[in-house]
């Protein structure tokens, strides 16, 4: 079968950017990025592609499914392929082969990790996040924010996510990451998601007024 390539994938429409997201969560990951992609709340001309498991994965998992989709696809307009993980329990030999990846087009290829995982980047949206170590900490501190966060089930209020609380977070995490890190944050309370998300909320303030 003939490769597809995003344009078709997206029909005729073109965009000044798409940032395709591969993770590991089946659940948060997913419905998060896809808060993003309200017109209503982040206008502009840029796509987000939330790249799903069928179940939670490893940071080699992630990997492979960004590489099967941008293989199946074959992008023919301005993109970025982000691998959004954990650091959970995972090995650096585990972690490298996404390091590896992404040097080898750092211009279109990026990780963005969160320590000890992607919840933590959902706490800055409503804390500071200080004195968080563990997982099961994140976990606990996450369910008395407002987002009503279930552990059990990975989901959340994606309502009460507005602008000014991913801005908020975006502030956050910024100020935890300096120095800045190269690859990944070794120290627990660090997310470098915030870099991706950074990156949004710009293509958005290019689309305000434009009646997207």
């Amino acid at each position: 079968m003939a490769a597809r390539t995003l344009g078709r994938h997206f029909g005729t429409r073109r965009f000044r950017k798409i940032f395709v997201v591969a993770s590991e969560g089946k659940n948060t990951e997913p419905q998060y990025f896809g808060i993003l992609k309200d017109k209503k709340v982040f206008p502009g001309d840029f796509m987000v592609v939330p790249l799903p498991g069928k179940s939670d994965s490893s940071p080699p998992d992630v990997l492979e499914r960004m590489r099967d989709y941008l293989e199946r696809e074959a992008p023919d307009q301005p993109y970025e392929a982000w691998l959004v993980v954990d650091k959970d329990d995972w090995k650096e030999e585990q972690l490298a082969p996404l390091v590896e990846w992404v040097k080898q087009d750092p211009a279109t290829r990026f990780l963005a990790l969160s320590n000890p995982k992607f919840e933590y980047w959902l706490l800055l949206h409503f804390e500071e996040g200080d004195g968080v170590g563990t997982p099961q900490e994140c976990d606990r501190r996450l369910a008395k924010c407002p987002c009503g966060y279930d552990k059990h089930s990975g989901l959340f209020n994606a309502a009460k996510m507005t602008r000014e609380l991913v801005e908020a977070a975006v502030k956050r995490a910024k100020k935890r990451d300096s120095p800045q890190c190269r690859d990944w944050p070794r120290k627990s309370g660090q997310t470098t998601v915030y870099r991706l998300v950074e990156k949004i909320l710009e293509a958005s303030e290019t689309g305000k007024g434009r009646g997207e």
